[in-house]
């Protein structure tokens, strides 16, 4: 799910996908998603957990390819390496530094909870790309 001020937020120019360091952090099942939550301050039930530190991992490698009316922003999968947690969400979101101020992207629910046990914990994105943009024809 994206969320809705992400729409806003992109268009003005507050989240700029290639320069910002954009973080996806992770979340139990407490955390309830809903569409209008706009920032980081409003996320509950991150994760705690060895090998996984507050507040997520940066994206690294980020990419912005354009083919044809299509645009696509994409990162290298991230691993959370040695890691014992249990999550059920995986929350983006361009971080400022000060939660209150971070604004949210996107959030994906793995549809039951993921648990590691002293193993790697994978996120790994769509061969399609992480986020899709098509300008209409």
């Amino acid at each position: 799910m994206i969320y809705r001020n992400f729409y806003k937020t992109i268009s003005d120019g507050t989240i700029d996908l290639d320069s910002d360091t954009i973080k996806v952090m992770l979340c139990d099942g407490s955390y309830v998603p809903d569409i209008s939550h706009e920032f980081k301050s409003h996320i509950t039930g991150e994760v705690t957990g060895t090998g996984y530190t507050a507040g997520g991992a940066t994206l690294a490698n980020k990419s912005i390819v354009l083919d044809g009316n299509e645009s696509k922003f994409d990162a290298d999968d991230v691993i959370w390496g040695g890691s014992t947690l249990t999550a059920r969400f995986a929350v983006m979101y361009a971080s400022t530094g000060v939660d209150a101020t971070s604004p949210l992207i996107g959030v994906w629910d793995f549809g039951s909870d993921k648990s590691t046990n002293n193993s790697a914990f994978e996120l790994t994105w769509s061969s399609t790309g992480i986020l899709r943009f098509k300008a209409a024809a």
